[in-house]
């Protein structure tokens, strides 16, 4: 299982490190990231392989959501199967 998680805001030192860090003690694998910083506007989206979470789904979004809270950022995870379902129209 997968999930995409985004993250949208101003630009600054640490995000990718703080919000990797939360997959990592989650035991979530990064599969993949692309971010882009336009001016000071920073973007991010990560693939990450949820199959082997040592907490809960929304225990881990939370936590994500929750980093975002504390930077001041837009993050957001959500599970693959919700967002095929978005994109199978």
């Amino acid at each position: 299982m997968k999930a995409v998680i985004t993250v949208i805001g101003k630009d600054m030192v640490g995000i990718l490190a703080r919000v990797s860090g939360v997959c990592a003690q989650a035991n979530a694998n990064v599969i993949e990231v692309t971010q882009s910083v336009m001016q000071d506007l920073f973007a991010m989206i990560m693939l990450v392989d949820i199959s082997s979470l040592s907490v809960d789904f929304d225990q881990f979004a939370t936590q994500v959501e929750t980093i975002g809270t504390e930077l001041s950022l837009s993050a957001h995870v959500m599970h693959e199967d919700i967002f095929n379902s978005m994109h199978r129209i």
